[in-house]
């Protein structure tokens, strides 16, 4: 059995394999493999989080945080020319893969694959985009929201896909408790839309 996907590096050998995945209306070929999220394809939450929201025309930095093997980062490259993303994750595989994806796809200038501690911690993003590893445990997932949603632009927002049976509800409360706007925008088959941002003061 390999590790699982949140372990810096998945056990057992890597096994490539091709998969495509229509993101905002265009039809794209990813490589994944074994012992990275989602593997097999787009899972439902991250394409319930994209069909939610049109391309962020107007941002210029974004982060795509527990980017995998890079569906998320590479449809905003691809969708806003203008727009760079640092695609972060803790899994090395998915992080080459991203890579990998990101060339193959012309978008390797915009799109940075790097581990937590590569990030800038000056850089301030426009939005926020998520899908987050709930299966860490709630404590984990808590650290790593109130690590990275203060890296928001003031004017900034956080998008997220919760799953309603993995505590959906329960973070939106302890978001809002933390002094975050939370609201929900989408439901379907199971799984919560969130946009965050900063309540106004």
């Amino acid at each position: 059995m390999t590790a699982h996907y949140f372990t810096g590096e998945p056990a057992g050998p890597e096994r490539r394999r091709r998969i495509t995945a229509r993101i905002w209306d265009r039809e794209l070929d990813f490589t994944t493999a074994n012992g990275v999220f989602s593997a097999d394809g787009l899972d439902h939450a991250t394409s319930l989080l994209l069909r939610t929201f049109d391309p962020p025309a107007g941002a210029r930095r974004v982060l795509d945080l527990g980017c995998g093997w890079g569906p998320i980062a590479i449809g905003l490259a691809l969708a806003v020319p203008e727009l760079t993303v640092d695609a972060v994750d803790v899994n090395d595989r998915a992080l080459r893969l991203c890579r990998d994806n990101a060339r193959a796809h012309g978008v390797a200038g915009r799109v940075t694959a790097i581990r937590p501690d590569q990030a800038d911690p000056d850089a301030r993003y426009d939005e926020l985009w998520s899908n987050p590893p709930i299966r860490i445990g709630k404590a984990a997932v808590h650290d790593l929201l109130l690590t990275w949603l203060p890296r928001l632009a003031p004017d900034g927002v956080a998008r997220l896909v919760v799953g309603k049976n993995l505590g959906a509800d329960s973070l939106q409360r302890w978001l809002v408790e933390q002094g975050y706007d939370c609201d929900r925008v989408a439901s379907a088959k199971g799984f919560r839309v969130f946009v965050v941002s900063r309540t106004a003061r």
